[in-house]
């Protein structure tokens, strides 16, 4: 793992809301907004942009925490700017805390923890997971 980053450093994603990121579960469109779910995926990885830069190729980033504060929609076509910055690295694991605004508006905001671990210990752990539920 490289240490790349300080407390503080910061990385930006943005993305327009589209149909694919609207609130809608099996029963159908709940509301044409941006979705908490699809909020939490998109804020993961503004995190994991960190976790891209710090791992060597034997490794790999794996979530281990998500908070989400959803406090304003977004609605379908409006561009979402995500800001998430390294709250704390200690040893194997990155905490950052991010926010999504649309324009001046809060939308969301929280945490999202990864550690950063050797791709072959990942591969056994998950095989042997999948071997105890066959």
């Amino acid at each position: 793992m490289k240490l790349l980053y300080q407390l503080g450093d910061e990385k930006i994603f943005e993305l327009i809301v589209g149909e694919k990121d609207i609130a809608s579960f099996e029963s159908g469109k709940v509301h044409p907004v941006y979705a908490t779910f699809a909020l939490g995926r998109d804020a993961e990885w503004c995190c994991r942009l960190f976790v891209l830069d710090m791992k060597e190729p034997d490794e790999e980033g794996i979530g281990v925490s998500l908070t989400i504060h959803h406090v304003s929609p977004a609605l379908l076509g409006e561009k979402v700017i995500f800001k998430a910055w390294v709250q704390t690295i200690e040893k194997n694991s990155i905490l950052c805390k991010y926010e999504a605004r649309v324009g001046e508006r809060l939308i969301a905001f929280g945490e999202q923890g990864q550690k950063i671990v050797k791709k072959e210990r990942l591969e056994k752990m998950f095989k042997n997971i999948s071997l105890m539920n066959p």
